[in-house]
C-alpha cells in the first residue's frame, strides 16, 4: 500500500520503518524533517496524504490531531483509511474519526503500548476503537508494526483503554520505586527484592520488564542513565488525560490523582526530560511522610 505517515518522532519513525520493511511505500512528514530509511520525505502533511491509500498519524495531542485531519482530509483520496496512533483525549479521537467518516473515509483510533523498544522491534500492542470492518482493513498495517491488536469498541474506545492502561502503569511504577527505596533503607539488596517480587504476587511490568534500578532484571532505561524510554513528560500527559476523563465521567481515581501530582512535581523540577522510571531518584531524596 501507499501510506502517509504523519508524525515521525521517537515512536513514529521506527513504526514507519517497519512498514517500509514490510514492503509498503511510505510518504512521511514531520516538522523536524527526520525520515526513516526508505521513506519518501514530503514537504507537508497534505502532500503526503494526497499520495496515499492509508494515512497514519502519531501526534502529540488531540488539538494537533484535529488540525492535521482538517488539513489533510480535503485532499485525501476517496475512501482512504485513517489510522490514528496518537495518545489523545477520547473526545478528540471521536471528533477526528467523525471528520474523516463524514468525508467518506474509514477511521480508527489505534493508540499503542510497548514504548520505543516495541516500536523498533515491531512488537507493539494496538488498542483499537472503530468499526470491525475498519479494523479488518487496517489489520495488515497494524500487524507490520505490532504483535497484538485488541478491538476495544467504537471510535474513542482505543484511547479510553490506553488512558486506563497508562494510569495503571504510572501507579505501579511509583509503587515499584517506593518498594526499592524502602528496601534500600532496610538493608535489602535491589537484586534480592527483584528476585522475590518478580516471581511473587507483587510482580508487574514495571518490575519484571522495566525495572527502575540499574543492573537488575532485563535491560531498561535505568541501565542508560534514565534516557527515555518513555519520557516522564509523556507519562504526565497520559495521567492528566486520565484525570480529565475521571472528572468528566465522575469516576473515583484517588491513586491516579495522587500519582499525577507526583509526576507533575517531578517533571517541573527536572532540568531534562528523563524516563518516567527516574522518579525513583526523587523518592530517594524524600524522607518518610508522617
Amino acid at each position: 500500500m501507499k501510506i502517509a505517515f504523519i508524525g515521525l518522532g521517537n515512536m513514529g519513525r521506527p513504526m514507519a520503518r517497519n512498514l517500509v520493511l514490510a514492503g509498503h511505500d511510505v510518504f512521511g512528514f514531520d516538522l523536524s524533517g527526520d525520515m526513516p530509511e526508505g521513506a519518501t520525505k514530503c514537504d507537508s502533511a497534505r502532500t503526503a496524504a494526497a499520495q496515499a491509500d492509508a494515512i497514519i498519524t502519531m501526534l502529540p495531542n488531540g488539538h494537533i490531531l484535529k488540525d492535521v485531519y482538517a488539513d489533510v482530509i480535503p485532499g485525501a483520496r476517496d475512501a482512504s483509511l485513517f489510522i490514528d496512533c496518537s495518545t489523545a483525549d477520547v473526545e478528540s479521537a471521536r471528533t477526528a474519526a467523525g471528520m474523516a467518516k463524514e468525508a467518506g473515509h474509514v477511521a480508527i483510533d489505534a493508540p499503542v503500548s510497548g514504548g520505543t523498544t516495541g516500536a523498533t522491534a515491531g512488537t507493539l500492542t494496538f488498542m483499537v476503537g472503530g468499526d470491525a470492518s475498519a479494523l479488518a482493513q487496517a489489520e495488515p498495517l497494524l500487524s507490520a508494526m505490532g504483535q497484538r491488536t485488541v478491538h476495544c469498541g467504537a471510535n474513542g474506545s482505543g484511547q479510553a483503554a490506553k488512558m486506563c492502561n497508562n494510569m495503571i502503569l504510572g501507579i505501579t511504577m511509583v509503587g515499584t520505586c517506593e518498594a526499592f527505596v524502602l528496601a534500600e533503607k532496610l538493608g535489602l539488596s535491589a537484586t534480592a527484592l527483584f528476585d522475590v517480587v518478580s516471581t511473587s504476587s507483587g510482580q508487574s511490568w514495571s518490575m519484571n520488564t522495566y525495572c527502575p534500578v540499574p543492573d537488575v532484571g532485563p535491560q531498561s532505561p535505568a541501565d542508560n542513565h534514565y534516557q527515555p524510554g518513555f519520557a516522564a513528560s509523556l507519562m504526565l500527559k497520559d495521567l492528566e488525560l486520565s484525570q480529565q476523563a475521571a472528572w468528566s465521567s465522575n469516576a473515583a481515581t484517588p491513586l491516579g490523582a495522587n500519582v499525577t501530582e507526583i509526576y507533575r512535581d517531578f517533571v517541573v523540577d527536572e532540568d531534562v526530560d528523563r524516563d518516567f522510571s527516574a522518579i525513583i531518584e526523587t523518592l530517594r531524596s524524600k524522607g518518610a511522610v508522617s
